[in-house]
């Protein structure tokens, strides 16, 4: 029944981390995810809540003995011949106005509104997963670029050393490398931390912290491109959290009519049973009577207007609530489309102008410095440029790619595009 929970302890996982896709990183976040697995508990819990609201009330025996005599005792013989009246009496409460269907009806909602709420988990974790992982990349790109603008400085000042000795530079200009170079290798350091900091972020999704170490990416950045969705009213209506709340609108609309149902009385049959023997006190012989009772509630100092009040404020909640989502996810789609239009065409503009004109330039300015047709600071400046152009290429990669993963997976069914 419950082979989908994780296997905890000292078991080992024949699942690694290398080479890892992002299908294939959503897949063991959905496995194993603390969150995923705590909603569909909820679910559970949720379809036992059905079973609870559909059962019938119970009856109820009463076993009751009187007429006895202390002083005459209860005489000789079998439980049926002592001198003790006795009863048995069975009680049956009859539910009208209909309150079991709407106790099945508002828990088949909340069972409904846990499985959305699940569903909307997956679709936040799989986004948070994509972010987590094209965070991951950014700083490995960040740290490649780094890298070897930290082994292009140590090779520069290894070269200047040469031509210092050879009275080919002077000495300032050998500083200013050095510290070059020192700096380049500081940036490298500091990105080494967010290196392990990125990759723990991804783990605990993947619910792997202890992995974290293990993690190698095997995707690089998404292409890019302009789809878009026409019918974004449609979009938000099929969103898992918009349907949980819709959900939870019908669970409270069952819950307004039970309310108003209890105003509805119940009456409660019972069927006794009377057997009195014989006795010395009682000489007139023994027999059996029966018996049957109606019990009905009077409402005549309080008709449930307090539940009929708190289930309406709560139906009325309910309604805005789902007002409120649908509001929400729609500025979420709107700004999500407009972050990824801008994050393409900025994108664009890099891959396509920006980057190549800055590694013209910078393959340019190596080989003048070279042949000794240009000055360390300005070779220095050059390099400088042309780092920091890769490092915001880079980050319009991660800022389209992070666009495109907060958008649904395509377009809709029906969506002109």
């Amino acid at each position: 029944m419950f082979g989908w929970l994780p296997r905890h302890g000292n078991t080992a996982t024949v699942d690694t981390l290398q080479d890892l896709t992002i299908a294939r990183a959503v897949g063991l976040a959905t496995r194993d995810n603390h969150d995923v697995l705590l909603a569909r508990l909820a679910i559970m819990s949720a379809q036992a809540g059905i079973a609870i609201a559909d059962a019938a009330p119970n009856p109820s025996l009463t076993l009751g003995a009187s007429g006895i005599n202390p002083n005459a005792g209860i005489g000789a013989g079998g439980l049926r011949s002592k001198t003790v009246d006795s009863s048995v009496r069975i009680d049956q409460l009859i539910e009208r106005g209909g309150k079991r269907a709407l106790r099945v009806e508002n828990a088949a909602s909340l069972h409904a509104a846990a499985r959305h709420d699940a569903a909307e988990t997956q679709r936040l974790l799989t986004i948070a997963v994509k972010l987590a992982y094209f965070d991951l990349l950014t700083v490995q790109d960040r740290l490649v670029i780094q890298t070897q603008s930290a082994a292009l400085s140590l090779q520069t000042m290894v070269a200047a050393r040469k031509r210092l000795k050879a009275g080919d530079l002077a000495p300032s200009d050998v500083a200013r490398l050095e510290v070059d170079a020192l700096r380049a290798q500081n940036d490298v350091s500091l990105l080494g931390t967010e290196d392990a900091r990125a990759r723990l972020v991804l783990a605990q999704l993947l619910g792997r912290s202890r992995d974290a170490d293990e993690i190698t990416l095997a995707e690089g950045w998404p292409a890019a491109d302009t789809a878009g969705l026409a019918n974004i009213d449609t979009v938000v209506d099929r969103r898992s959290d918009i349907l949980a709340a819709q959900a939870r609108l019908q669970a409270a609309e069952s819950a307004s009519k039970l309310a108003l149902a209890s105003r509805t009385r119940d009456i409660t049959v019972g069927v006794q049973y009377d057997h009195f023997p014989a006795s010395a006190t009682y000489t007139q012989g023994g027999g059996n009577t029966y018996g049957i009772t109606l019990q009905i509630p009077l409402f005549v100092r309080y008709q449930f207007d307090g539940e009929i009040r708190s289930a309406n404020v709560a139906l009325e909640s309910a309604r805005e609530t789902l007002a409120k989502a649908r509001d929400t996810a729609r500025t979420e789609l709107m700004r999500s489309l407009a972050e990824r239009r801008n994050a393409y065409e900025r994108l664009t503009q890099f891959e396509e102008s920006i980057l190549p004109a800055a590694r013209k330039s910078a393959d340019a300015a190596e080989f003048a410095f070279s042949h000794g047709a240009l000055a360390i600071m300005d070779v220095l400046d050059v390099r400088r440029t042309y780092r920091l152009t890769q490092l915001d290429a880079v980050s319009a990669r991660a800022d389209y790619a992070k666009a495109a993963a907060n958008m649904p997976a395509a377009p809709m069914p029906g969506d002109a595009q």
